[in-house]
């Protein structure tokens, strides 16, 4: 069968690009038409890979809009939140699948090729994938890992940890546990001074739209070429 045509639908280039580096060597399985940053899908695509990474946006409402799009046949919630709840809510609102931002790369493919073929719509991953890097994030060469750098993204755009932990689905505690250690890596004791140094290290969202990814040096990412 073709190809997999797929939108990546994010708010940060970094992470829509940490995803199409992640799927280099699928090239000739997964076509990356767009990175969409805040913007509507414009092509059509067979999946809108919704990554959930930092947005502010309510989940069920943003699927429902991707979900309205004529030119999306399916959209895919990409994220590290397992939540049974989370996963069928997803589905509810018009989510044709849900993947595990925990799954390798070659487990990434096989679940988008299953879910435009009609088969296995949710894909969390086997007990110990869970550790699996994959992707790219604000501050990943820092040494936030992409929970920290996810938090630190909410609190540059100025969310309560109330609030960043009702959009995470994550416990009071381990948000100021994430803010902790993360406030350790950056070396800052503030949260002014935590705002700050997100605004320097592209912390804000990107709200533009990228269209035919440019190829990384040795066109290693570019998901666009054909093989």
């Amino acid at each position: 069968m073709n190809e997999v045509r797929v939108a990546l639908v994010n708010d940060y280039e970094v992470v829509a690009r940490g995803v199409v580096s992640m799927l280099r060597s699928y090239r000739n399985r997964i076509h990356v038409v767009e990175l969409d940053l805040n913007k509507q899908v414009s092509e059509h695509v067979d999946i809108a890979l919704y990554d959930t990474f930092a947005s502010t946006r309510e989940d069920r409402a943003a699927v429902r809009e991707l979900a309205a799009n004529p030119l999306v046949a399916a959209v895919v919630v990409y994220s590290w939140n397992l939540d049974p709840t989370l996963v069928n809510t997803a589905i509810t609102h018009g989510a044709g699948g849900y993947v595990s931002k925990g799954l390798p790369a070659a487990q990434l493919v096989a679940a988008l090729e299953a879910i435009r073929n009609g088969g296995e719509r949710v894909h969390l991953g086997a007990t110990g994938t869970a550790g699996v890097i994959g992707g790219d994030w604000p501050g990943r060469e820092e040494g936030l890992t992409e929970r920290e750098a996810e938090v630190l993204a909410l609190i540059t755009q100025g969310l309560s940890n109330t609030e960043i932990a009702e959009r995470t689905h994550l416990s009071i505690n381990s948000i100021k546990t994430y803010i902790r250690s993360c406030y350790r890596t950056i070396g800052v004791s503030s949260r002014t001074n935590a705002v700050l140094w997100g605004i320097e290290h592209g912390f804000r969202p990107d709200r533009v739209r990228i269209e035919h990814p440019e190829p990384a040096p040795g066109g290693g990412a570019d998901l666009m070429a054909r093989p």
